[in-house]
């Protein structure tokens, strides 16, 4: 199987993401993540689609025998009628030893779901889910970067295949319909991530595409493309 084509991989790193990739399919393709690069960026690529939607769906109530079934499966509860075990001041109020260690063993694991609940509710508001996305290409179709537009960043991160040039810059460009000039959105990251601030303009044009130039340090200098050496074409979420 050739799992560096496009489509199998975007397809094999979908599945992954959704949860639809199951037993040991599932644990090839982690396998396969560590040896193949590009596996991982289509894999993050998904992610990011995907989990940024779910800041889209509107939250759901559990039913209330939920909380009744916990509390059954902990053993706080004879049954599920909802009658409370009988208690007795400073007595464990399980029947065997066995049920008093796997009572303790689940009150553990819940203060431990508790802990993290409130860790996550105390952490920065993720970023807002992306509106438009492009991945920029080398000619050997390895991806370079991978952009994602939200409603007021344009949010950049480069890959592993990208070998920049110490003495050079990246600069990404606009390219508009009607606009006779491309628009420079800033310079691009040779490592890691990079949050660029959304051009006031963005929004307002049709853009036919983006494009990365090769400039001299600190960008271009005369505002307009030095030399372009990738195109890539927006797609709308």
């Amino acid at each position: 199987m050739n799992y560096h084509d496009p489509q199998l991989k975007d397809a094999l790193a979908a599945e992954y993401v959704l949860g639809t990739l199951r037993g040991q399919a599932r644990r090839r393709f982690q396998k396969l993540m560590m040896q193949i690069p590009s596996l991982r960026e289509s894999t993050w690529l998904w992610e990011q689609h995907l989990h940024g939607m779910n800041q889209l769906l509107p939250p759901v109530k559990p039913d209330d025998n939920v909380w009744q079934n916990i509390r059954h499966t902990l053993g706080f509860v004879d049954n599920l009628s909802h009658t409370p075990a009988p208690e007795t001041p400073n007595v464990v109020p399980l029947t065997t030893r066995h049920r008093v260690w796997k009572g303790l063993a689940s009150m553990a694991t819940a203060a431990a779901i508790i802990m993290a609940v409130i860790l996550v509710n105390n952490q920065p508001v993720p970023v807002a889910a992306p509106q438009q996305v492009a991945v920029v290409q080398s000619a050997q179709a390895k991806a370079l970067w991978l952009i994602e537009v939200t409603a007021n960043t344009i949010e950049v991160r480069s890959t592993s295949n990208l070998k920049p040039l110490p003495n050079k810059d990246y600069e990404l460009w606009m390219v508009a319909k009607g606009v006779e000039n491309p628009i420079s959105l800033g310079l691009l990251p040779k490592s890691g991530k990079l949050s660029l601030a959304k051009n006031s303009q963005f929004d307002d044009v049709d853009i036919v595409a983006l494009a990365v130039s090769l400039e001299p340090l600190n960008g271009s200098p005369n505002g307009m493309p030095t030399e372009v050496l990738y195109t890539a074409e927006l797609a709308i979420l």
